[in-house]
């Protein structure tokens, strides 16, 4: 069978089993790459679905370590001491407010990669303060997606980034000064598109009925420490000579959850760890999904076809395929669009610099959590918030998405200058 067919047969398959029997993206990623065996005279292709699933396994440790270390300073009890720290210094300063509560929406993506990791984890803190505060629910739906995406493109931890990087074996080094530099000035406009003029300033007499319950104070600096750990931690690995690199990330992540088991609330670490692996499933298996796919598409040459079809389109069009198609597909798979388009595209702009394309390539195809079918991050922000309507959050989320899209158009095109100055 020809390799555009075949190719186009797995995706067809992928996108029946997703869209139309509701299955959960991972199995529906790992039965199309089944399919794709069996149409490509392979068999069962047993060797290479198991090694196409353990092809993102370091990822799959980071996201579990990670999911893990969230979960433990949820119970402890950090989370709710930084929401009410942030509302008592900025009550009276809206601008300042929408900026650091943006700050706490991405938090989680930046250190777990993964965009319904934080909506599930600060977006029910963060969404009804806002209401609160004057913002429509499906506004503050919107701001919680909006923290949550640019936090999954955001440094140290982008997902996106290691799976195109995995498929052009291009190491997971030098991402932070253009993954920064596509992040901070949205993480800056966004909050403002989307809040300004409509919260209000609190009196202080107001703040309190503002708070969590949980009151963190009685704990001190102390309850910030798992915290101030990971950030050390994460630094340090990136200083030439310090030994911390040897670490790895899950380490780090670790020993960050083991504090936060003593300097908070008390809970049970091994419950909250479950707890963690259990909501971390679905992304786990859709890393092994991908992985899955990856591998059979290149066993099958769908891999090289796509590349060499991609080098042979003009620029223009390959600039409006990169624009259109990869948040389009992500709106099925963030991850799998990465896997699918992302490394024939990555590989399509190999005449730029790969750090800075790759990058540029995330941001564009974290897009897809705001699109249909899944719109992952706006359907579940949805529900934190009590919006009803996911139209209304989309809507909401048209502004953010043409922005972060123009800040990753802006950056691919001035991959060569940027090249010079980073």
């Amino acid at each position: 069978m020809a390799e555009p067919l075949l190719l186009l047969l797995m995706v067809g398959v992928f996108a029946a089993l997703a869209l139309g029997f509701k299955l959960p993206l991972g199995p529906s990623l790992a039965l199309a790459a089944l399919a794709g065996a069996l149409l490509g005279g392979h068999g069962l292709a047993l060797r290479h679905l198991v090694e196409g699933a353990f092809g993102f396994f370091d990822i799959i440790l980071i996201i579990a370590a990670a999911m893990i270390f969230m979960k433990s300073i949820q119970a402890s009890g950090l989370l709710d001491g930084l929401i009410a720290a942030v509302l008592r210094a900025f009550h009276r300063r809206p601008a300042a407010l929408l900026w650091t509560m943006m700050a706490l929406a991405m938090l989680p993506g930046m250190i777990t990669g993964s965009s319904l990791a934080a909506v599930l984890s600060t977006g029910p803190l963060i969404a009804p303060v806002l209401i609160k505060l004057g913002l429509r629910p499906a506004r503050a739906a919107a701001f919680v997606a909006s923290g949550a995406v640019l936090g999954m493109i955001a440094p140290p931890v982008n997902i996106l980034v290691m799976i195109l990087g995995a498929g052009v074996d291009m190491p997971y080094v030098g991402l932070t000064a253009p993954l920064l530099l596509i992040v901070l000035p949205l993480a800056l406009i966004i909050p403002l598109v989307l809040g300004l003029g409509r919260i209000r300033s609190v009196a202080d007499g107001e703040v309190a009925g503002l708070l969590p319950a949980f009151d963190a104070r009685p704990y001190g600096v102390r309850i910030y420490l798992p915290l101030g750990l990971v950030l050390v931690l994460l630094v340090l690995q990136n200083i030439p000579g310090t030994g911390f690199a040897a670490m790895g990330l899950p380490a780090v992540f670790l020993l960050g959850s083991l504090t936060a088991a003593f300097c908070g609330r008390k809970f049970s670490f091994l419950r909250t760890s479950r707890e963690a692996i259990s909501d971390a499933m679905p992304i786990l298996a859709i890393l092994a999904g991908v992985g899955m796919f990856i591998q059979i598409m290149t066993l099958t040459g769908g891999r090289g076809w796509a590349v060499l079809a991609f080098l042979s389109l003009p620029p223009a069009l390959l600039y409006a395929g990169i624009a259109v198609g990869m948040p389009l597909f992500g709106g099925v798979s963030a991850f799998g669009s990465a896997s699918v388009l992302g490394v024939p595209f990555l590989l399509a702009l190999s005449g730029s610099n790969a750090l800075i394309t790759a990058a540029a390539l995330s941001a564009i195809v974290a897009i897809g959590d705001f699109m249909p079918p899944a719109a992952m991050a706006a359907r579940f922000s949805a529900q934190i918030a009590g919006e009803k309507s996911l139209s209304r959050v989309l809507r909401a989320l048209a502004g953010p998405a043409l922005l972060i899209l123009a800040a990753g158009l802006a950056v691919l095109w001035l991959a060569p200058v940027l090249d010079k100055v980073l």
